[in-house]
């Protein structure tokens, strides 16, 4: 236990539900450029994605962002 405890001392040891923003944003890029959407952000606890013609969707987590974009494509089909 006390290597464990050594290798998570504060500062090193992310919260169990934290997100790391850059590889969710850059699965979401990943995922979604070819749909129309160019630019994705994480500010604040907002995630947002802009599409081709302007619109913004927005979600509190990088799922909930997904699922909203997800609807959305589907919705223009």
């Amino acid at each position: 236990m006390t290597g464990t405890a050594k290798a998570h001392t504060a500062g090193q040891r992310r919260a169990v539900f934290a997100v790391d923003e850059d590889a969710a944003l850059s699965a979401l890029e990943e995922a979604w450029a070819e749909g129309g959407y160019h630019a994705f952000s994480a500010d604040h606890g907002i995630w947002s994605a802009i599409g081709g013609a302007g619109e913004v969707l927005t979600g509190s987590t990088p799922d909930e962002l997904d699922r909203k974009i997800r609807a959305r494509w589907q919705a223009m089909q």
